[in-house]
């Protein structure tokens, strides 16, 4: 980080055990982050395996092409609002995510909002390293058959050949981690151009393959209400799937220029992108059932089958290189924060990304991905516990406090401190999450209400920003002192 990069301190004495040199906020002419940044972001983490496996979903369950672009067309303006209203926040105040949460919740009781955060973050960290392993081994093995006998024997699950491409994409991410956002930023700006004329290729090459031409929809495509439902299921499921962003987006845009650079990059990058990966996923998926009536899972599967290995090195490097970036926004940045937040004492960002990334490996996560019961109950129950903290902090911010920030104060254990709220903890922030998340976690969870599952994050998130909003305080103070009102960090 240069100089001018250098966050800024608050005033007076701020407390040892809430203020670090990586949670403090940043300064306003160090923000580097312009339009193209915030596209790069979106360009790299809509293109992710694990978005294609879903999106292919789609098509598996009976949505025709036009019911998949409908679903993501309703979905890409649902998240460029919900998106830019949470990017506002971190460019207003400069600060991170688990520091945001002390507004609502307080400077103690942000730990909860946080931890539920990073938990989710860790596990997909370790799960994403471990399918960009997995592209990784089948290059490998083609390139280089006499490897294939590193695959039939195991430790802890994984295979050895599986243990040297995990450690390996390991080691990278946490090299690239330990140079800080700046290097993360520049390592985006690089790997979304690859990602876009990469994954076009793919399409256009199955769309000469299958006689330029493809399947509209299944055997048995849905019709009518059946459709128009799944279509609206399909959209809120997208917008889960980024329920972690849109809690965590003032990570990135506390380094944004301006709104205008927000907006313009969530414009081109979420609606744009978004349909030109609605489109890439139809081309695929419809030429494939074409050639062979058979319904693809990832884009891993037609990258196997390209019989040039040339072109199959590319494909294979280039979905790599995508979910390392896929990784480093969605699930190392965060959990990163969290740690720092926890002990600014003792880690600072390099250390937070070597411990974050750690635990990622202990918790051996192929075994997690290959467990539908962990997938589906402990992350999924976790998942559902976003949209009431959104709903819970955007109701704090924008509906009660006016986006009146007072930023010294997010800082101080001062009991006269504007959230110290008792002892730290705001009890109406809590008293606000804990039904709405309860009610959340059973409409994910309990069969019962399978129907209406699939929003379980739009339930969650109204609950708590409705009952928040009824017993929250509405005498604030929110004296607006932003971050330039404070003195520079100490080198």
């Amino acid at each position: 980080m240069t100089a001018t990069d250098r966050p800024s301190a608050p005033e007076g004495a701020p407390s040892a055990r809430l203020y670090s040199y990586d949670l403090a906020p940043t300064k306003k002419e160090g923000r580097r982050w312009g339009a193209y940044n915030v596209f790069t972001l979106w360009a790299n983490d809509v293109h992710s395996l694990g978005n294609y496996a879903f999106a292919i979903g789609l098509f598996a369950l009976g949505l025709n092409v036009w019911g998949i672009l409908a679903a993501f067309a309703l979905a890409s303006v649902l998240l460029f609002l919900l998106l830019t209203l949470s990017g506002y926040m971190g460019h207003k105040a400069g600060v991170p995510f688990p520091v945001m949460s002390r507004i609502a919740f307080g400077t103690r009781g942000a730990q909860l909002p946080a931890a539920v955060r990073g938990i989710v973050a860790i596990a997909w960290f370790g799960i994403q390293t471990y399918l960009a392993s997995s592209v990784l081994n089948t290059l490998l093995v083609a390139m280089f058959p006499a490897l294939g006998g590193l695959q039939d024997r195991s430790v802890l699950g994984l295979s050895l050949l599986g243990w040297i491409t995990f450690l390996v994409l390991w080691a990278v991410q946490v090299l690239i981690v330990s140079y800080g956002m700046h290097v993360i930023r520049r390592y985006m700006a690089i790997a979304a151009p690859t990602t876009l004329i990469t994954m076009c290729g793919l399409a256009l090459w199955m769309f000469w393959r299958a006689d330029w031409s493809i399947s509209l929809s299944t055997a048995q495509p849905l019709t009518g209400g059946a459709m128009w439902l799944k279509v609206l299921e399909g959209a809120a499921l997208w917008v889960v799937i980024y329920g972690t962003f849109v809690l965590n987006f003032c990570d990135f845009t506390r380094s944004a220029k301006s709104r205008r650079s927000i907006v313009r990059g969530n414009l081109v990058g979420i609606p744009v992108n978004m349909l030109f990966f609605a489109v890439i996923v139809v081309v695929l998926s419809g030429a494939q059932f074409k050639l062979d009536g058979r319904v693809i899972t990832s884009p891993t599967d037609i990258v196997q089958t390209i019989p040039n290995m040339v072109l199959l090195a590319t494909a294979s490097v280039a979905l790599i290189i995508l979910t390392i970036a896929v990784n480093l926004l969605a699930n190392f940045v965060a959990p990163i924060y969290v740690l720092v937040n926890l002990f600014p004492r003792h880690l600072n960002f390099r250390r937070a990304g070597l411990v974050s990334a750690v635990i990622g490996l202990v918790i051996l996560p192929w075994n997690l991905y290959d467990s539908p019961v962990v997938v589906n109950y402990f992350l999924g129950g976790l998942g559902a516990l976003l949209g009431p903290l959104f709903g819970v902090i955007m109701a704090d911010y924008w509906l009660l406090r006016k986006t009146r920030v007072n930023v010294p104060d997010l800082y101080t254990e001062d009991a006269e401190g504007e959230y110290y709220y008792r002892r730290g903890y705001n009890p109406k922030a809590v008293w606000a999450f804990l039904p709405a998340a309860a009610i959340a976690v059973v409409v994910a969870l309990v069969p019962v209400f399978g129907a209406a599952s699939g929003f379980s994050w739009f339930i969650g998130a109204a609950l708590g920003a409705v009952i928040y909003a009824v017993i929250g305080d509405r005498h604030l103070d929110g004296r607006d002192v932003d971050g330039e009102s404070i003195a520079v960090a100490a080198e």
